[in-house]
């Protein structure tokens, strides 16, 4: 799957990031600092939780800046 600058995923889901919209709360850091690193680039990684606790962090985002939505599975069927 293609990811662009401000979108990362772990499989499951994709969590997207609108700096503009950001109002630097530190919510998403201080809630889950594994997942949301303020000092290293690329600042998500979406490996280092399970995937509701980022849900649960992405949801507590005060300006909405955070967004993640479920990726689709391919299931082949025989």
């Amino acid at each position: 799957m293609k990811t662009y600058e401000n979108e990362f995923t772990n499989g499951e889901i994709t969590v997207t990031y609108q700096p503009k919209k950001c109002i630097n709360a530190q919510a998403c850091a201080k809630g889950l600092s594994e997942v949301f690193r303020t000092s290293v680039i690329p600042w998500i990684n979406l490996d280092a939780a399970e995937t509701n606790e980022i849900i649960n962090q992405v949801k507590k985002c005060p300006s909405g800046a955070l967004e993640f939505c479920f990726n689709k599975t391919l299931v082949s069927v025989k």
